[in-house]
């Protein structure tokens, strides 16, 4: 990554003019810890930024939930008490289900996959993200999705009664139809949550797992590759107009590499956390037959609500992926 964190300062540094007179602080709230790579991405486009704009908009990172919780944090920056942040498009799928496209299970399984159903759908969200005063900046896929639990797994019928940790729409529904309890649960609370007994399982990815060190209270991880979920960095719209033309490319451009960036981390974390994850004394693999067959059948009915929850605006994004394949 280090010849990708250059081209991000050369970039920037290209771009630089001369210190203004008056300079912007940009707060970014995050959701997840400083150490996990969206975060180390996010982290480097606000410096490219401050760099580019040569100082004239400073962006500060604030990871962990540390000025406002995931949950709040879309909110924050419609509202003007943060210009700009870092969500999970997928929490916010109680508002639009159309925000909930990249979490439809087994639809897009790879990296590459995900990247058409992005492709796709990107139109879609950007209009309803327009009409919430907000301009999306970029976005980044997390790895794909596997199932963790404290005890060996073998069936959905294994699963009921089982306090499962939940962060959207999907997750909650994949809850109830496998007979699992949902807890809502933030990113940042994970740790204390499995290690309290509130939760005792999760659909999420190898990364997070990693971040949070779940091996100190889990013992299995099941590589179902249920969907990859993407994060988005948004900016409030009434600040965005209010952004000189050079400043908007500065901020573009440094959008552009931090994509580029976050993609290439999220394929690179992927085998490294998931050994990291077997070096804390999980028993990480694929899913037995049975359970994955079952979870396929979930799938389908999930897909099926949210084709009609999206309606015909959702189904132009399946149609569009498919016909890209």
């Amino acid at each position: 990554m280090k010849t990708l964190t250059n081209l991000l300062a050369a970039t920037a540094l290209t771009a630089a003019a001369a210190a203004p007179a008056l300079a912007e602080k940009w707060d970014m709230p995050m959701a997840y810890s400083a150490s996990n790579f969206h975060s180390a991405t996010g982290a480097e486009f606000a410096k490219c930024v401050t760099t580019g704009t040569g100082g004239e908009i400073e962006i500060v990172t604030h990871p962990s939930g540390s000025l406002f919780k995931g949950a709040d944090i879309k909110r924050a920056i419609q509202t003007g008490q943060a210009p700009i942040g870092e969500r999970l498009l997928s929490g916010h799928q109680n508002e639009n289900a159309l925000f909930g496209f990249d979490s439809i299970p087994f639809l897009a399984t790879s990296f590459d996959d995900s990247a058409k159903l992005w492709e796709a759908a990107k139109p879609s969200i950007e209009k309803v993200l327009a009409e919430q005063n907000l301009t999306l900046l970029y976005a980044v896929p997390w790895p794909p999705q596997g199932l963790y639990f404290k005890n060996e797994v073998n069936s959905v019928a294994d699963m009921k009664g089982i306090k499962f940790r939940s962060y959207n729409n999907a997750t909650s529904r994949l809850a109830e139809l496998t007979g699992m309890l949902p807890v809502t649960i933030e990113a940042a609370e994970i740790s204390q949550a499995f290690a309290t007994g509130v939760a005792e399982s999760m659909v999420s990815s190898g990364s997070t797992g990693y971040d949070r060190k779940v091996w100190e209270s889990l013992n299995y991880f099941y590589e179902v590759d249920a969907w990859l979920p993407r994060n988005y960095v948004m900016v409030n719209s009434d600040v965005w107009s209010g952004v000189s033309d050079a400043n908007k490319n500065v901020i573009k451009a440094c959008a552009g590499l931090a994509e580029y960036a976050g993609n290439w981390r999220a394929k690179e974390y992927t085998g490294f956390t998931l050994q990291g994850l077997r070096d804390g004394g999980m028993t990480v693999g694929p899913a037995s037959e049975q359970m994955t067959n079952e979870l396929k059948e979930i799938g389908v009915t999930m897909t099926n609500e949210w084709l009609e929850a999206a309606g015909d605006e959702g189904k132009a994004i399946v149609d569009a992926f498919n016909a890209s394949q």
